[in-house]
């Protein structure tokens, strides 16, 4: 394979055998129960057989697919745990492998966008990609310099690729639904197609990273690798060592999984707050448990990678989430109430009793409301089944609430991560990170939370680099990087054509075990 599968009817016929293969395997299923095999026996091989199908071609394709098949992966925690031995096994490897393009393609693209003389940027390249994922792939590599780096290599034809999947799939989300059982598919395809051409932006991308990095520099808690060197469709990063956090979930000790949980909480509600921007593919692939052989959890941290998709947010969280939920906590009812109403969760035509929403959102806000909280797969069935059951009053209700398109992405990146949390076992003090990071969630009694940062040069740079990034487009990115660049924090690239200009700055999503999309 040197590139991915392209035309449209090829992509098209791959995505529509999973439905059909699914279709195929009940008959099958059914027969064998009617030659007097184990019910449950003959379930568990259907399972598996489609979990292995669900991974050959999602992987295969890369691009929209194997995109979809990672957001999948963050959920199969509220799976019942019959189901989800074979999808848990199986969508965890999309979180950190594909089948890898050939050295000999990956070499022409830096020779296309690096110019020909591309090696005399490295003094080591390695042909073999570190990590594959949906829309590139990663190569570790030491710069000119010396420093380790990170060479993301867009895939050709990612860009058709993913737009085209997205599209397939959304027409196939009520086929897809057996796939994963108790899945609203639907929506999760329609978000990510909406966001199709920012995930195709290397430009912004890389200007997010650097943004984070400049922002989490020295952090105790957090670890992002800066921009080194940026060109079409390639990016360059430092180097991130560190234990992949779908290793922690599958084999890492408690101690690991209590850190790197607490790590993750905080990077969710911090993040935003003192960067502007909200990390939006918070799947494990993405994150990295960073020890520095250190024994002590305390000085564990935790490393972020792949900022291809970020929502926007430069005053941090919007105001009424934490608000919201501490008059939830509180038992004022009827003032969340109407804030709900004011920012259109409620719409006007629809009246709803104030205490039947509280007890919808008391169950899922939990972990806010004790010093700590354990999360673990059964708490999260216990509430994807409250919600999906449509006997329960939960449902019936859920039904009857809006989700505002401008927290459709901060929504779905807060069930990934607690979905992440659950998958890790992790026992958080989630309450602090809320009550010191979300606006409006700290008691009156305490002060309220930290700004975005001001108190050194460095972060009021941060602060207007992150609010430039917001109406930024990939041609305005040049001019939020020049300020990097010609500090040498990021080092410029020469088009491989001067007469064809390139984008100023382009990661891609790939991760290795420095980035795994």
């Amino acid at each position: 394979m040197t590139d991915l599968p392209r035309k449209a009817v090829t992509r098209t016929a791959k995505l529509a055998a999973l439905p059909l293969g699914f279709a195929g395997r009940s008959a099958w299923g059914l027969g064998k129960r009617l030659g007097g095999l184990s019910a449950d026996l003959v379930g568990q091989e259907l399972q598996q057989r489609t979990a292995e199908q669900l991974f050959k071609v999602l992987g295969e394709l890369k691009g929209g697919a194997m995109k979809f098949g990672q957001a999948l992966s963050v959920f199969e925690s509220a799976l019942p745990d019959e189901l989800a031995g074979p999808y848990r096994a199986t969508l965890t490897r999309l979180q950190e492998a594909a089948p890898p393009m050939p050295a000999a393609t990956v070499h022409a693209i830096l020779a296309e966008r690096l110019g020909e003389q591309w090696r005399e940027q490295f003094a080591e390249f390695d042909d073999k990609p570190a990590a594959a994922a949906s829309i590139g792939q990663v190569h570790r590599a030491v710069w000119h310099d010396g420093r380790d780096v990170a060479v993301k290599v867009q895939y050709p034809g990612a860009g058709e690729a993913l737009a085209s999947d997205l599209a397939q799939l959304g027409r196939f989300a009520r086929l897809l639904g057996p796939l994963i059982p108790g899945m609203d598919i639907k929506p999760l395809i329609t978000e990510m197609h909406e966001r199709v051409t920012e995930e195709l932006d290397y430009g912004l991308e890389a200007e997010a990273q650097h943004t984070y990095a400049q922002e989490f520099t020295d952090d105790p808690d957090v670890v992002v690798p800066d921009v080194v060197h940026q060109g079409e469709q390639v990016l360059v990063t430092e180097w991130l060592s560190g234990t992949p956090l779908s290793e922690v979930i599958s084999g890492g000790s408690q101690e690991e999984r209590d850190r790197a949980g607490q790590l993750l909480s905080r990077f969710l509600f911090s993040g935003t707050m003192r960067t502007g921007l909200l990390h939006a593919d918070p799947h494990p692939g993405n994150f990295r448990l960073v020890t520095g052989g250190s024994t002590a959890p305390e000085e564990w941290r935790l490393g972020v990678l792949d900022f291809g998709t970020v929502d926007r947010l430069p005053e941090g969280l919007p105001p009424t989430i934490g608000t919201v939920l501490r008059l939830i906590l509180d038992g004022d009812a009827e003032t969340a109430y109407e804030l709900l109403r004011e920012e259109g969760f409620v719409k006007e035509r629809i009246a709803l009793d104030p205490e039947e929403i509280r007890d919808y959102l008391t169950p899922i806000i939990e972990p806010a409301n004790a010093p700590e909280f354990t999360f673990d797969r059964e708490w999260m069935r216990g509430q994807a089944a409250r919600i999906a059951d449509p006997r329960s009053p939960a449902h019936q209700l859920g039904r009857q609430l809006n989700l505002p398109p401008s927290y459709l992405l901060i929504h779905r990146v807060t069930l990934s991560t607690i979905g992440v949390l659950c998958q890790l076992g992790a026992t958080v003090r989630m309450r602090d990170d809320m009550a010191t990071w979300v606006p409006g969630f700290a008691p009156t009694d305490q002060p309220p939370p930290p700004t975005r940062p001001t108190e050194t040069a460095e972060h009021a740079e941060t602060a207007e680099t992150a609010e430039q990034a917001e109406t930024a487009d990939s041609t305005g990115t040049a001019e939020v990087l020049d300020t990097a660049k010609a500090t040498g924090t990021i080092e410029p690239v020469e088009p491989a054509n001067p007469t064809k200009p390139t984008k100023s700055v382009e990661p891609d999503e790939a991760e290795p075990s420095e980035a795994a999309s």
